[in-house]
């Protein structure tokens, strides 16, 4: 497959995208927001994601750092930087919502219905195809968003 203008091979994960982005503690400063120290954990903890967390699972990720950050806590900050377009709040199908950082490169997601795992992939060609099919319904796309919701293989064979 082609590879995209970042060098990630299409159709790769899109993890590198990650890294193009500004920190989220910097953007918040950056913005006039308040950095206190439960705001600094929060926000460590989001930076330090590799996933995308639910407001329980970065409860329990910041709480293990300073036990005395709330849910309540969590809850304020996510809601805080997602209305100043620093986080970005995805409602997957499993009904909670997951947290990532908003200034990320154009990227879609892979669920998996068995662990809830988000995986970040970026193709050309799922990308040219979605332009083709609007092109020839008459349209042009203005934002999209694409979610694919599968099942692993089962090793040895095909799952059924």
């Amino acid at each position: 497959m082609a590879d995209d203008e970042t060098g990630t091979p299409s159709g790769a994960p899109a993890a590198d995208a990650r890294r193009e982005r500004p920190g989220i503690e910097a953007e918040c400063r950056r913005l006039g927001l308040r950095m206190t120290g439960p705001r600094k954990v929060i926000v460590d903890v989001l930076e330090r994601a590799d996933d995308h967390p639910d407001a329980v699972e970065l409860h329990r990720r910041a709480a293990a750092a300073d036990p005395r950050i709330s849910l309540a806590t969590v809850y304020r900050t996510v809601k805080l930087l997602q209305d100043r377009g620093v986080l970005a709040r995805h409602a997957f199908a499993d009904g909670r919502a997951r947290y990532e950082t908003a200034a990320q490169s154009h990227h879609d997601h892979l669920i998996c219905l068995e662990t809830g795992r988000v995986i970040e992939f970026q193709s050309d060609e799922i990308e040219r195809l979605q332009e083709e099919v609007a092109r020839r319904l008459g349209y042009s796309i203005v934002s999209h968003r694409l979610e694919i919701y599968a099942r692993p293989h089962k090793r040895g064979g095909r799952r059924g």
